[in-house]
């Protein structure tokens, strides 16, 4: 008896020791019944137990962000407004819906409030960029310096706009450097792909520019969302069909729809792997996303969902080789190559401006030396013998054309001659 009384004391102590071990998985509520995609990518049951986002910063070019709602608290970090260049980010300008608050939340909302609206990781900070909704290059490209300076590791932008037909992979200039700068730096972009695919489906940047992750938009079934873009720079693809959030003035808004929402979790999805492998960079992160990717639609990768859909059980625990193609990044790659060409002058033209200097300063040793000589002989053949006194000069003869004797030359040419020859450059 006094042994199972020891046994039964040594299993209460240890389920008592074991208990505030299990608390952190508890501290979130349920995510609301509106949010399939908890249940496609296995949040709860395969995700969590391995990350929750901590310690990862996701940079958020937006409308702003609403951070006073109880979903947000103490998840938004004071941002910056490339716009009007007054306030941190925290306020979401949007009066129609609340675009950046309604992408914040499907990131990181903590449950709770009035619609009790959980993000797939909450465990990581928001850094909001206000840019307005305005998608000129020159904002857009402040606003990735930016968050890249602040030290995001992953940076959401859902919003596009149709890119000039004259940039080179549908990529404003300012807005390829800082790409390449914020990827540098060791982040990963994702932006969404557009919603115009079944209407004039325009290539749409940044989502188009090399370096950038484009995603396109599902719904519950597996099946591309209608309007998202069809492009070949899409890379993968995310829950965006009926998929809501909470808005700027804390409202649940249904069932929305949209590559916008599809970026965001892509996003969300993309913390979770840099939390869980902190000593992964940027490249090998998107690398390890399309090595995992679930194919979607026809086989292979497609215009609308790109490589598939992105796959949180498998990303998180496979092993991805080395040598896993990284298609995103192999674009990249491409255009920092270009511009090593550019920027390496060619070693023929040297070689012949050298041999071209070479000869010019031969051509004028040469005519400076006959006009040395000239100067020197010149005023010799000048000096003539004066006639003896008693000798009167003698007259020209006929073939003595020297400057000083004789008739002065026509003064233009003679019917004989014709015109004077004409001049080819």
């Amino acid at each position: 008896m006094r042994q199972l009384i020891r046994v039964a004391t040594a299993a209460m102590v240890g389920l008592i020791l074991v208990a505030p071990m299990a608390a952190p998985a508890a501290a979130f509520p349920a995510p609301n019944q509106e949010e399939w995609w908890f249940d496609t990518f296995g949040i709860e049951s395969d995700v969590w137990p391995l990350t929750r986002g901590d310690g990862v910063t996701v940079a958020l070019i937006d409308t702003g962000v609403n951070a006073s709602l109880p979903e947000l608290a103490e998840v938004v970090l004071p941002g910056t407004d490339v716009v009007g260049g007054v306030g941190d980010g925290r306020t979401d300008t949007d009066t129609h819906l609340g675009h950046g608050t309604a992408m914040a939340a499907l990131i990181a909302a903590q449950g709770g409030g009035s619609a009790g609206w959980l993000g797939i990781a909450p465990g990581v900070k928001i850094l909001p960029i206000r840019n307005g909704g305005h998608m000129t290059s020159e904002i857009e490209a402040t606003a990735i310096r930016y968050a890249a300076d602040h030290g995001a590791k992953v940076i959401n932008i859902s919003q596009g706009d149709a890119a000039g037909l004259s940039d080179p992979n549908h990529c404003p200039a300012e807005v390829q450097d800082a790409v390449i700068d914020a990827v540098q730096r060791d982040a990963v972009i994702l932006a969404s792909a557009g919603n115009s695919g079944d209407q004039h489906n325009d290539p749409e940047y940044p989502a188009a520019c090399p370096g950038v992750v484009a995603v396109g938009a599902y719904d519950h079934l597996g099946n591309a969302w209608q309007s998202t873009q069809r492009q070949d720079y899409v890379a993968i693809s995310a829950p965006g069909a009926g998929v809501g959030s909470i808005g700027g003035d804390g409202w649940l808004y249904h069932y929305g729809a949209g590559t916008s929402q599809a970026a965001a979790l892509a996003s969300g999805a993309v913390a979770l792997m840099r939390s869980r492998f902190p000593n992964e960079s940027a490249r090998r992160i998107v690398q390890r996303v399309i090595a995992t990717v679930t194919d979607l639609g026809p086989p292979g990768k497609d215009d609308q969902t790109g490589y598939g859909s992105i796959s949180l059980r498998k990303a998180l625990t496979a092993t991805v080789p080395a040598d896993a193609p990284n298609p995103v990044f192999d674009r990249l790659d491409q255009v920092l190559a270009a511009r090593r060409v550019q920027s390496t002058p060619s070693a023929t033209p040297v070689a012949s401006a050298e041999k071209t200097s070479s000869k010019v300063l031969r051509d004028l040793l040469i005519v400076g030396a006959i006009f040395i000589v000239v100067c020197a002989v010149y005023p010799l053949a000048r000096i003539r013998p004066r006639p003896p006194a008693d000798r009167p000069p003698t007259s020209p003869g006929p073939d003595d054309r020297s400057p000083q004797h004789g008739p002065p030359p026509p003064s233009g040419p003679t019917r004989d001659q014709g015109p004077p020859p004409e001049r080819r450059w």
